[in-house]
C-alpha cells in the first residue's frame, strides 16, 4: 500500500467527540455520534457511506453551517485573521476553535473553508471567469483578503488552469458540460485561497468518466495547495486515490481516525 501524504504534515482540520440529535416525532434521534477525525494539510480524507448515514451533517458542522451538541472542530491556520495575509506554509499554526465561534463563525468559513456542493449553482449572467471573481471580491467586503481586481484576474486565470479550463474563461453557465460546471465550482471554492476543502458528492450528476475526472482532478489540485480535504460521496469507487478513507453509517465511523490507506 502506498500513502501519498507525509504523515508528519501539520494537522489543518479535527473533529473531536462530535455528537448531534434531533427530535423525531416524540423521540430523539441521533444523527451524529461522538464523531473524531483529523486531516493533514494536503490531506485528502474520503467519508464514504449510504444516503442518511450522517455525512452531509458532519460536513455542515465541519464548515460552520450547523452546531453540534456537544463536540469540538478546530482549524489550524497559518493566516493572519483580519490582516489580508495569505497562508504561509512555514508559519506555525494558530488553533482555532470553530465551535466557539458564534456569530462570527461565517466569517471564518469565508476566510479558511472553502465547499463544494452537490448543485455548483453557478450564476447564468456571469461568464466563468466573472464566477469566481466575484468570490474573491466577497472576500474584500468582509476584509480580509487583499489586493485588487488585477489580483482576482491572476488568481482567477490560475485556477481556471489549474482545473482544465484555461481559454472558457468568457463562457456563460449555459455553454458549459455538466463536468465543465463541477470544475468550475471547484475553482470558486478554492479562490480565497481556503486551507480546508469539504466537497459534498459533486459529481452526483455526472456520467462516471466525468465524474472520475472531477474526483482526480479535486485531489490532484488540492494536494499540490497543501489544502485539508474531505471528500464526501456514496460510491466508494469515486475514492479511488484517497489518502484515507472512513465510513459512516447511522451516525457512526465504522474506521478509526488511522483510516483504510487508499492504493493507486
Amino acid at each position: 500500500m502506498t500513502t501519498y501524504i507525509d504523515n508528519k504534515a501539520p494537522v489543518a482540520l479535527a473533529l473531536k467527540n462530535i455528537s448531534l440529535t434531533v427530535q423525531d416525532g416524540e423521540n430523539k434521534r441521533t444523527l451524529l455520534d461522538d464523531i473524531s477525525l483529523k486531516i493533514r494539510a494536503g490531506e485528502v480524507v474520503g467519508l464514504v457511506g449510504p444516503s442518511g448515514s450522517g455525512k452531509s451533517t458532519l460536513l455542515t458542522i465541519a464548515g460552520c453551517l450547523k452546531s453540534a451538541d456537544s463536540g469540538h472542530v478546530t482549524l489550524y491556520s497559518t493566516k493572519q485573521e483580519s490582516n489580508g495575509a495569505g497562508a504561509d506554509e512555514s508559519a506555525e499554526r494558530t488553533a482555532i476553535d470553530l465551535s466557539a465561534r458564534g456569530a462570527d463563525a461565517a466569517k471564518v468559513r469565508r476566510e479558511h473553508i472553502g465547499i463544494v456542493f452537490q448543485q455548483p449553482n453557478l450564476l447564468p449572467a456571469l461568464t466563468v471567469k466573472q464566477q469566481l471573481i466575484a468570490m474573491r471580491r466577497l472576500g474584500r467586503v468582509f476584509g480580509w483578503l487583499a489586493g485588487g481586481r488585477r489580483e482576482a484576474e491572476k488568481r482567477a486565470d490560475e485556477l481556471l488552469e489549474a482545473v482544465g479550463l484555461a481559454g472558457l474563461g468568457n463562457r456563460r453557465v449555459n455553454q458549459l458540460s455538466g463536468g465543465q460546471q463541477a470544475r468550475v465550482n471547484v475553482a470558486r471554492a478554492l479562490m480565497n485561497e481556503p486551507e480546508v476543502l469539504l466537497v459534498d458528492e459533486p459529481t452526483a450528476a455526472l456520467d462516471q468518466k466525468s465524474a472520475g475526472a472531477v474526483t482526480q482532478l479535486i485531489m490532484d489540485v488540492t494536494r499540490k495547495m497543501g489544502v485539508a480535504t474531505l471528500y464526501i460521496t456514496h460510491d466508494l469507487g469515486q475514492l479511488h486515490g484517497a489518502d484515507r478513507i472512513v465510513e459512516m453509517i447511522d451516525g457512526k465511523l465504522q474506521v478509526s481516525d488511522a483510516g483504510l490507506v487508499a492504493t493507486r
